[in-house]
């Protein structure tokens, strides 16, 4: 299956979002800095919870880096804000209910799984520059070494 996914070079979508303790996120927010914007399908599932503690061990690194780690569900804030709480998580979790923020970024898109279809999330990391524009696109995610991946990539 070939994704049409965001590409290289073309300006991040703006988003608008809440964020695990109810504040309203925007691109704008983040102007002169990187971000690793993460999608998962939901919060507290095994995987994700992985990967989210892979970002939460490297936080520092990209910080130095100038990157902002913000991670992207369709999930309320309420069970993002468990999420984060429960493992301690010192990024920016948002919140899109209304999934008008992943159809933009190409993320929710039609799966299948054990023959059945359905619509979810798709697990792809886009690294946005200080311009705002994508500078690179992950669309195979390796739970346990993806923090570490992208920041050999960028560092």
């Amino acid at each position: 299956m070939s994704l049409d996914l965001l590409e290289v070079g073309q300006q991040a979508p703006q988003f608008s979002l809440m964020n695990h303790q109810g504040e309203k996120i925007s691109l704008n927010d983040f102007n002169n800095k990187g971000i690793v914007l993460w999608f998962f399908p939901k919060a507290s599932t095994p995987g994700w919870t992985v990967e989210g503690k892979g970002f939460r061990e490297e936080f520092e690194e990209y910080q130095k880096l100038g990157y902002e780690i913000i991670g992207v569900s369709g999930d309320s804030t309420s069970k993002q804000k468990k999420f984060v709480e429960k493992f301690d998580f010192p990024f920016i979790m948002l919140c899109d209910e209304s999934h008008n923020m992943l159809k933009d970024y190409k993320v929710w898109a039609l799966k299948k799984f054990m023959g059945r279809e359905y619509m979810g999330i798709l697990r792809v990391t886009y690294i946005i520059n200080n311009k705002g524009k994508i500078e690179r696109v992950y669309d195979s995610v390796k739970t346990k070494t993806h923090a570490q991946d992208i920041l050999s990539d960028i560092a």
